[in-house]
This record gives C-alpha cells, sequence and structure tokens, in this order.
C-alpha cells in the first residue's frame, strides 16, 4: 500500500514513515523543511528513510494546491497521515496569520485532494491544547473544545472541524487524533525535553512556570504514539476523535527531578507565572483509542527520558 505522510521529516511524522517503511510499505514523504528550527535536523531525521528503496521525498509546502495535486496524481496514496503544521501554543500568538495559513489553509488542500482521490483512510494529527483550560479532568474525547487558549489550538481545532466536514460531504474515513506532550528522540529544540536538557547541560538556567507545582503534563513517549497513529491507519472509521496520551500525569517539579538524575547535571531554575497560552494540567482518557484501536501505552516516564537523554548525547556531538 501507498501511504502519504506531511511533515515526513519531523519530530513525529519522521517515526511514522520508519515504521511504515520497517513493515514494508511504500511511503511518500512530503515535508517543505521549514526554519521553524535547523532544517539539518530534520535531514538527520530522514536519513534511513532515504536509503529505503519504498521511500520518497517531495520538498513542498502544503499551501501549495499544485504541488499536493501532484503528489496524489502521480503517487496516488490510499493512506493519508497528515501531520504537517506549525507547532507550538506560544509561538502561534507572534504570527497567527501564518498558522492559519499552514494549519487551517493547508490542511484544507490536503483534504480536498484527498477527497478527489477517494484515499481509503485519512488521518488528521491534532492536539491535547485543543481542550484549552478546563477543571474535567482526565479530558474525553466528548468535552468541550470550543474555549481555545492560543491560535495554535484554535487552528488545530479548525483542522478537526474542516476534517469533519469532509467525512458529512465525501464520505472520507478519517480519525482525528490528539496527541498528548509527546517526548522522545528527535524531540524538537523548543520542547521542554530538549530546552530543559540543553540548558541544564551549558550551565544555563530553566524557566519552570508556579515553580513546577501544580502543574501537570501527561507526557507521552514517541514509540507510544507511533503505535496510536499506526493503530489509526490499520482501522478506518467513518469519523472518530481520539485521545493518544500516557494517561499518567506527571507533575513539572517531578519531571525536572528525573532529568537530574537521569543527565547528572543541576537543573538552575527561575520561577515564571504560567502563561495564558497554558493550561495547568493536560491528562488524557484514552479508553475510546484502547477499545477501538487497541492503543495502550507501555513506556513509562523513566525509561522513556533516559532514551531521550541517549539520544540527546549523540545529537549534540553532530551540532558540534
Amino acid at each position: 500500500m501507498t501511504y502519504l505522510v506531511t511533515g515526513a521529516a519531523g519530530f513525529i511524522g519522521s517515526h511514522l514513515v520508519d515504521r511504515l517503511l520497517a513493515r514494508g510499505e511504500q511511503v511518500i514523504g512530503l515535508d517543505n523543511f521549514t526554519d521553524y528550527y535547523n532544517p539539518n535536523r530534520k535531514r538527520r531525521n530522514l536519513i534511513w528513510a532515504m536509503q529505503q528503496p519504498g521511500f520518497t521525498l517531495i520538498e513542498g509546502d502544503i499551501r501549495d494546491a499544485d504541488t499536493v495535486a501532484m503528489v496524489f496524481a502521480r503517487y496516488r496514496p490510499r493512506f493519508v497521515a497528515h501531520l504537517a503544521a506549525m507547532p507550538g501554543p506560544r509561538p502561534s500568538i507572534a504570527n497567527p496569520q501564518l498558522y492559519e495559513a499552514v494549519n487551517v489553509g493547508g490542511s484544507l488542500v490536503i483534504l480536498e485532494q484527498a477527497r478527489r482521490a477517494g484515499v481509503e483512510n485519512l488521518i488528521l494529527a491534532s492536539t491535547s491544547s485543543v481542550y484549552g483550560k478546563t477543571n474535567r479532568v482526565p479530558f474525553r474525547e466528548d468535552d468541550p473544545t470550543d474555549r481555545p487558549l492560543s491560535p495554535y489550538a484554535a487552528t488545530k481545532k479548525a483542522a478537526e472541524v474542516l476534517a469533519y466536514t469532509f467525512h458529512s460531504l465525501y464520505g472520507i474515513p478519517t480519525s482525528v487524533v490528539r496527541f498528548f506532550t509527546v517526548y522522545g528522540p528527535r524531540g524538537r529544540p523548543d520542547m521542554t525535553p530538549y530546552l530543559f536538557v540543553d540548558r541544564m547541560v551549558r550551565g544555563q538556567p530553566i524557566t519552570l512556570f508556579n515553580g513546577g507545582e501544580k502543574l501537570f503534563r501527561d507526557y507521552t513517549y514517541i514509540d507510544d504514539i507511533i503505535n496510536g497513529v499506526i493503530h489509526a491507519l490499520d482501522r478506518p472509521h467513518a469519523y472518530e476523535i481520539f485521545n493518544l496520551g500516557h494517561s499518567q500525569p506527571v507533575e513539572m517539579c517531578h519531571f525536572v527531578t528525573l532529568l537530574e538524575q537521569i543527565t547528572g547535571y543541576p537543573a538552575q531554575i527561575e520561577i515564571k507565572p504560567l502563561p495564558a497560552t497554558e493550561p495547568p494540567i493536560t491528562y488524557a482518557d484514552t479508553t475510546k483509542a484502547n477499545q477501538l484501536l487497541g492503543f495502550s501505552p507501555t513506556v513509562a516516564i523513566e525509561e522513556g527520558l533516559s532514551r531521550f537523554w541517549e539520544w540527546y548525547c549523540i545529537e549534540r556531538d553532530q551540532d558540534t
């Protein structure tokens, strides 16, 4: 089968590409290598994939309708994993127009070509950020998601709504997967695990909102996330939304303590108030994903951070 993975060179996308190739699939990767962070890091993410005969890389932008149409016409993917997006709640405040153009406009381009091609299954990557600030925990897929705290969250919610509309109009089997605080090897340099570890190694202070107390994140290891995405690809549904999280929120002060223990470096902490873009907790109820997809995360935070640290040491050597 032929799969199209958008955002193929990114953190999650490259892991998905590798997993599909490892089981013998034909994979078309679409990525524009945006300079949101160093594109060389993304190219390193695809080193193994580029050596595989089943992989084709297209350097292009999901906002470019002609490029996306060419990909669908030439390679005829039957399955689509749409992961490409501008990431991050806080950065979206400075440039909401870009986030709207990519996360909404780009998704619309992908949906239009997918419906014209009559794809067998479409997976849309979303985020736990759509839940905003809520006192209802854990987060369920049927919870209200109409009060996002950032342009990023708002654009991801808009993409979910568009995906439903295309399913309703054209019958595209669609699964929305809401990711909860994904971490692990290849993690972006602006994400908390990399950012904290890098500053600890360099002897620089880290910013810990509220001192890390009463601030929880549902850290979910990359391999578990990819398992969930693969299950969603393999089990088409008419239209469903799935939480993909570990369902064991970690208090951020404990998270920092774990990093100190694993890396051997002390953390110099600067305490700041929690920004308006950040909820005090993320916590996935994964009952639905377990029942319909067989999703069951297995990697504990201690093991996941140890694997991340091993990768970071190798990655740091390549950057020097």
